[in-house]
């Protein structure tokens, strides 16, 4: 086994497997890639605590943490009890600050109590959900993804990002996001790698840009 090898651990997006990183393939003479699940919550679990849980699935020292979206919020998270050699936010946001007004509005009424997440059985609601974007002809896609559908996990999550509180984004993330992002359309602000035409799903449709780009960044 390759010792100097650099693992990279991805974590997808919100009731996303990590089937999304199907496509991105670094070169496996100098890293090693390990897919991360989401896991079912504790109906209480802070996200601290959740962060925590899930770094007991990091085996490796000095790694590579990735995290899209929803994912993208947690791996900050993680990152603050981990040794991280390069931390990855991609399509996501860097602090409250930037989440859309809609969310800030759920998090003032408390409305996200309410939403209806016993209807994620309908692909089209749960794809409106976790991509800002209705199924149309993408529904078996959508299927592939977005399997994450248990109510526990979905309520959960939906508070977690709503009610996020980092003030300033992580000091050593490398945040990543497309011009075209309609569920965090403010991230491309500051110190941030914009990625033209890309949408908030382009960890998928964009993968080519990341093969292309990580290594370089990863080792700059």
């Amino acid at each position: 086994m390759n010792s100097d090898l650099t693992h990279v651990y991805l974590m997808p997006g919100m009731a996303a497997n990590p089937t999304i990183f199907e496509h991105i393939k670094l070169p496996e003479d100098r890293y090693k890639i390990h897919w991360l699940e989401w896991q079912i919550p504790d109906k209480d679990e802070t996200l601290e605590a959740y962060a925590k849980r899930m770094c007991t699935f990091i085996n490796h020292n000095d790694i590579v943490l990735l995290g899209v979206s929803f994912g993208g919020i947690l791996v900050q998270e993680m990152s603050k009890f981990l040794k991280i050699k390069k931390l990855f936010v991609v399509s996501s946001v860097k602090s409250h600050h930037e989440l859309p007004k809609r969310f800030k509005l759920l998090k003032i009424t408390r409305a996200y109590k309410i939403l209806p997440t016993q209807l994620v059985s309908n692909i089209d609601l749960l794809a409106k959900y976790a991509l800002g974007e209705t199924v149309k002809k993408r529904v078996d896609l959508y299927k592939k993804y977005l399997s994450v559908n248990d109510k526990t996990y979905l309520d959960w999550a939906i508070k977690q990002v709503v009610c996020w509180e980092q003030e300033e984004p992580h000091q050593d993330a490398i945040y990543i996001h497309g011009d075209k992002d309609l569920i965090f359309p403010h991230s491309c602000v500051g110190d941030c790698i914009v990625v033209k035409g890309g949408t908030h799903i382009m960890i998928i449709n964009k993968y080519k840009w990341f093969n292309e780009n990580l290594p370089k960044l990863i080792e700059s």
